[in-house]
C-alpha cells in the first residue's frame, strides 16, 4: 500500500539544471535574485541527508581543530529528517559526539511535568541515540522564575562565551520566517530572552508536540546570538514554506521575517526541497535569470506574468512587450508574439467548461471532460463534512443539474471541529423536547446529565468523551445531509466514512492505515465511478487533508488496473487556503451570481462551522467569504487576461495514477 502519493504530484517539471546546474557560473546568475545562499534539493530526504552530512563535517573539524564543537540546536518538525540522517552517521562511525557541547536554541516556560519540552523532543529524535556526554547538554533550567529570568537569560548567554562561542547553529525556518523562538517583529539586536508565542506558531507547537494548548510562552535565543554562530544550517521544506523562503531569500532583510535577518552573515545555508523553492524566481520566473526549457505550462506562466507586468490581456501583447521584458526566446521559438499569443489564448479558453461531467453529444475535442459516457457516476470525495460546498459547491450543483449520478463521500466525521457551545445548543433543545413528547427521558437524562456534567468539569484542551465525539459527529452528518438535500443529492448517495485514522478525539491524528484505505476501496469498487473529485490541498494548514487525500490515491493505486478504473477521471480541487495557479489549471468551470448565492447557502448549511469554527487560522473571513473571494479573483484572473468576464470560477487539475 502506498501511503504517501500527494507529496509525490509534481505539477511542473522543474528542469535540474535551475536548482543544481554544472558549473558554478551558471549557479551564480540563477542565484542572482538571491541574497541568503540556499541548496535545493529535489525532496525533503535529500535535503536532510546533505544538512546531516554538513553537521558531522563541521563536528569533525571543530574537534580537530580545538577538541571540541559547540552546537546551537533546535527542535522544530523539519530538524527531525536532518537528525535521522545525522545519526545514521554516527552508528555508521562517520561522527562522534563525545566531544560536542550542546545548547539548546529555546524552549517551553513554564514548563510543565506532562507538558511539551524541546528538550524532550531533542532527546527523542537525536540525543538519546548518540555518544554525547549528559553534562554537555545544556538546557533552560526549568526551576527559573519570571523574577530571575533576565539575570537567568544574560548567564546562558556567558556560559555560551565561556565555551567560545556557537560553533554551528541548526534550525528550522517556522511559520512566518521565525528562527527560534524569535516571530515577526524580533529585531537582529534581540538576546535570550521571554518571548510571547503567536497564534499560528502556537498551532504549529501543537501539531509537533501532540497538544491540544500549546504553551503561551518560552525562552528563546535572540536573532542576534543565532546570527553570532560561526556557522548556520537552516532548512524548510514543503509547499507551505515557499511563500516564506522568496521573503527571506529575495526580499530585503526586515524583523518582520526574522529569517532573512540571516542576509549577509558569511557561512549561512538555507537548505530546502523543491517545493519549498517553487517561489524563488529561478524556479518560478526562470526566464529571468537563465535561458529556458520551455514547455507549455512555462509558457503559460511567462504570459501570464506578462500580461501582469504590462497590464495587457494575451492577445495584445506585442513583439516589444516580449522584447522589453526578457522573453525573446519565445519570439525566436515562435516567430512573432501573435504566434504565442494565440496558442496561450486557446489553451486556457479550452479549459473554461460550463459541463465539468462532459456535455453529451457535444464534440469534446477542446473541452477537458469527455461527452460520453453520460450520465456519469461520479464521486466527491470531502475531507471534512463541508469542504465538498467550500471547494466545488457551484461544480456539485452543475453536475447534479446535468443529471449525472453524484456520490459525496465524506471522509472524516469532522467531530473536533464541533465547538461545546454548538452541542449545548441541541441539548437545551432536546431537554425540552424530551419530556414535553415524553420519548426515552430517563435515557435521555441520564446522557444530558453526563455531558453538562462533563462540560463543567472539562479543562481546556481536555480529551471529549466518546458520547459527546459521537454527538458531533452527528451534528456535522446532519449538517453535511441538509446541505446535499439543498444541492440535490439523492440520500442513498450520501456516505459517511469516518476513516479510522481521524477518530482520536485530539488535534494530533493516527497515521493512515490499511484499514482507512480498504474503506475508499469499497466504495470505489461499488460505485465504479466515471468521475472522482479530490482535495488536492497540497499545502494543507492541518494534515486532515493529505492523509485523507493519500487514502483516496492509494485506493485508486490499488485499483488502477480495473476495466472501470482505466476510464474514470480524477480532478483535484482545492479548498478555502488556496487556489490552483492558472498555468497548472485544466478545467475552469464559470459560476454564475445565482449559483454563486446557492454555493453560499449550501456553506451556511454548516451552522457549527461558522463564527465558532476552532480552525479558521489567523485569517479573519469564514469559509465562505474566502470561497467566494478565492472564486471571483480566478474569475478576474481570466477576464484580465482577455477571456470572457464571469462573476466567478472553480478550478480543478487532473490527476494521473502514477505507473
Amino acid at each position: 500500500m502506498k501511503t504517501d502519493l500527494s507529496s509525490q504530484i509534481k505539477l511542473d517539471r522543474i528542469p535540474k539544471r535551475y536548482y543544481n546546474p554544472d558549473n558554478e557560473i551558471e549557479l551564480a546568475a540563477l542565484r542572482r535574485e538571491e541574497k541568503l545562499f540556499t541548496q535545493i534539493f529535489e525532496t525533503a530526504s535529500d535535503g536532510g541527508d546533505f544538512v546531516a552530512s554538513e553537521m558531522a563535517r563541521y563536528i569533525n573539524r571543530y574537534v580537530a581543530r580545538k577538541g571540541k564543537c559547540v552546537l546551537a540546536l533546535g527542535a522544530g518538525s523539519s530538524t527531525h529528517r536532518a537528525y535521522s540522517s545525522l545519526i545514521k552517521l554516527y552508528k555508521d562511525g562517520a561522527v562522534s559526539f563525545k566531544d560536542v557541547v550542546i545548547y539548546i536554541i529555546d524552549e517551553f516556560f513554564p514548563l510543565q511535568p506532562e507538558g511539551p519540552s524541546v528538550l524532550k523532543r531533542l532527546r527523542e529524535v537525536l540525543l538519546d541515540h548518540i555518544d554525547i556526554k549528559e553534562r554537555n547538554i545544556r538546557t533552560i533550567n526549568p526551576e527559573i522564575t519570571k523574577e530571575t529570568m533576565y539575570e537567568y537569560c544574560q548567564a546562558y548567554e556567558q556560559a555560551i562565551a565561556d565555551e567560545g562561542g556557537i560553533d554551528v547553529a541548526v534550525f528550522e525556518v517556522g511559520p512566518h520566517g521565525c528562527i527560534g523562538f524569535n516571530e515577526a517583529g524580533a529585531p537582529e539586536a534581540s538576546y535570550c530572552r521571554l518571548v510571547l508565542l503567536g497564534n499560528e506558531l502556537r498551532h504549529a507547537i501543537g501539531k509537533n508536540y501532540n497538544c491540544d494548548l500549546a504553551p503561551t510562552t518560552a525562552i528563546t535565543l535572540g536573532v542576534a546570538n543565532l546570527r553570532s554562530a560561526k556557522r548556520v544550517l537552516t532548512m524548510a521544506w514543503g509547499e507551505n514554506s515557499a511563500s516564506i523562503v522568496r521573503k527571506a531569500v529575495e526580499n530585503d532583510p526586515t524583523p518582520a521575517v526574522p529569517a532573512s535577518l540571516l542576509q549577509g552573515h558569511p557561512h549561512v545555508k538555507l537548505v530546502i526541497d523543491l517545493p519549498a523553492a517553487e517561489d524563488l524566481t529561478r524556479i518560478s520566473h526562470p526566464w529571468k535569470v537563465t535561458s529556458c526549457e520551455w514547455d507549455d505550462k512555462l509558457i503559460r506562466r511567462a504570459i501570464v506574468w506578462l500580461c501582469d507586468k504590462t497590464s495587457k490581456p494575451i492577445l495584445k501583447l506585442t513583439d516589444k512587450d516580449y522584447n522589453d521584458w526578457g522573453l525573446g526566446e519565445l519570439l525566436a521559438l515562435f516567430g512573432s508574439a501573435y504566434n504565442v499569443n494565440i496558442k496561450v489564448f486557446n489553451e486556457l479558453q479550452h479549459t473554461i467548461t460550463g459541463w465539468p461531467g462532459g456535455k453529451p453529444d457535444a464534440d469534446d475535442t477542446y473541452r477537458p471532460e469527455r461527452a460520453k459516457p453520460y450520465p456519469k457516476r461520479v464521486i466527491v470525495f470531502s475531507p471534512h463534512p463541508d469542504d465538498d460546498v467550500i471547494s466545488m459547491g457551484g461544480t456539485l450543483k452543475r453536475l447534479v443539474d446535468q443529471k449525472h449520478d453524484v456520490h459525496v463521500a465524506y471522509e472524516t466525521s469532522g467531530n473536533i471541529a464541533v465547538g461545546d457551545e454548538d452541542m449545548v445548543r441541541y441539548f437545551l433543545m432536546m431537554d425540552k423536547i424530551a419530556p414535553a413528547f415524553g420519548f426515552d427521558v430517563d435515557g435521555y437524562k441520564k446522557l444530558s446529565g453526563e455531558v453538562h456534567e462533563f462540560l463543567k468539569q472539562k479543562k481546556a484542551g481536555e480529551t471529549d468523551t466518546p458520547d459527546i465525539r459521537e454527538i458531533k459527529t452527528m451534528i456535522r452528518q446532519a449538517e453535511a445531509t441538509i446541505a446535499c438535500n439543498y444541492i440535490g443529492v439523492k440520500p442513498q448517495n450520501i456516505h459517511f466514512l469516518r476513516l479510522p485514522f481521524y477518530e482520536t478525539g485530539t488535534i494530533k491524528k493516527g497515521d493512515l492505515s490499511e484499514r482507512d484505505v480498504n474503506i475508499v476501496k469499497k466504495l470505489l469498487e461499488d460505485v465504479k465511478p466515471h468521475q472522482i473529485f479530490v482535495a488536492g490541498d497540497l499545502a494543507d494548514p492541518h494534515g486532515t487533508h493529505k492523509v485523507c487525500t493519500d487514502a483516496v490515491l492509494a485506493a485508486i493505486d490499488e485499483l488502477k488496473d480495473e476495466p472501470w478504473m482505466k476510464e474514470c477521471r480524477i480532478w483535484m480541487y482545492r479548498g478555502a487556503w488556496a487556489e490552483w495557479e492558472i498555468d497548472h489549471i485544466e478545467m475552469a468551470v464559470p459560476i454564475s451570481p445565482e449559483e454563486l448565492r446557492f454555493k453560499r447557502n449550501s456553506i451556511l448549511k454548516h451552522q457549527s462551522q461558522m463564527e465558532n469554527a476552532p480552525f479558521l487560522g489567523d485569517d479573519d473571513r469564514l469559509f465562505w467569504q474566502r470561497a467566494e473571494d478565492r472564486n471571483r479573483a480566478t474569475a478576474q484572473l481570466y477576464e484580465g487576461l482577455g477571456l470572457a468576464s464571469y462573476e466567478a470560477i472553480e478550478a480543478f487539475v487532473e490527476y494521473k495514477p502514477l505507473r
